[in-house]
């Protein structure tokens, strides 16, 4: 029977392969960060209702974004100041609710990057299956058709609202943080994602802010070492700091702690940058991205 690779070692490929397409490995996470968040351009008009954001694997300054729904099928590469890089159309899919977007190994060849858009969108709570989308990340950026696999999942209780879709570095599991109105929502662990003909999201814990009052989870990612994770809501952002041998499940069962956000229209996107030393702030409404980096 085939040796399955440790958690460390698909870590470790996944790095390796980020490295040899020009990335320098990512930087330690910020201790603290500026008090505030800096304006660093605007994307285009074509990104009108720009609802996830999430750093390149393989290609420096370069951030996957996506529209909401009622919009085109497709994925925007952007420069770090919104700038368009290209446009790419997706295949076979239908934008129903496309909420989040994040990288991660691809589950067929863990060396390799892909992009997983997630159409977990419901805000009736009435979808029985939801779709990860997984797309190999291109090798180059110019305009053009790209094609991935339908991820199928369902809710082991029942139908929930959500927006932000998380992906573990270091072995490629998957979560779901649901949108509630009265706290940071629900962590569910997608099992069976990509083996199973329709995975079960299982329910692991509730987020509360510290502060008690926090709600309305929109946005999310993880950071390239694997050790935290910030979620996003429309008027605050929250990290969960840990280790990179903890899991996404685990550095989510931690304290939050409230760092810089910026005043937006409506507010969903987020990422960690490409090297990790700060994040971008992104808006489902045409306006600007601001950075927030770690504080000098």
């Amino acid at each position: 029977m085939p040796s399955v690779p440790s958690a460390r070692a698909v870590l470790v490929a996944w790095l390796l392969t980020v490295t040899t397409s020009g990335f320098a490995p990512a930087a330690e996470p910020c201790e603290e960060y500026a008090r505030r968040p800096v304006r660093v351009g605007r994307p285009p008009e074509g990104v009108a209702e720009m609802s996830g954001l999430a750093a390149s694997r393989r290609h420096p300054n370069v951030y996957w974004a996506h529209n909401d729904s009622d919009n085109p099928f497709e994925l925007f590469a952007l420069r770090g100041d919104g700038s368009l890089v290209g446009r790419f159309p997706l295949g076979d899919g239908t934008n129903v609710d496309c909420e989040d977007i994040a990288l991660g190994p691809c589950l067929r060849a863990r060396s390799q990057s892909c992009i997983y858009l997630a159409d977990i969108g419901d805000n009736l709570e009435r979808r029985e299956r939801l779709v990860v989308y997984e797309i190999p990340e291109p090798e180059t950026l110019e305009d053009r058709g790209l094609t991935g696999r339908a991820l199928a999942f369902s809710y082991a209780d029942h139908p929930h609202n959500a927006e932000v879709l998380l992906v573990d570095p270091h072995d490629a599991r998957f979560f779901v943080v649901t949108k509630e109105i009265d706290s940071l929502g629900a962590v569910y662990r997608i099992d069976g994602l990509g083996t199973a003909p329709v995975a079960r999201a299982v329910r692991l814990h509730g987020l509360f802010a510290p502060s008690g009052f926090g709600g309305l989870t929109t946005g999310g990612n993880v950071h390239p070492s694997g050790s935290r994770v910030l979620l996003r809501t429309y008027t605050q952002v929250w990290e969960y700091r840990g280790t990179p041998e903890q899991s996404i499940g685990a550095i989510l069962a931690t304290k939050p702690i409230a760092v810089p956000g910026a005043t937006q229209p409506q507010a969903e996107a987020v990422t960690y940058t490409t090297e990790g030393n700060g994040y971008l702030l992104g808006t489902e409404q045409l306006g600007n991205i601001y950075r927030v980096d770690c504080a000098r």
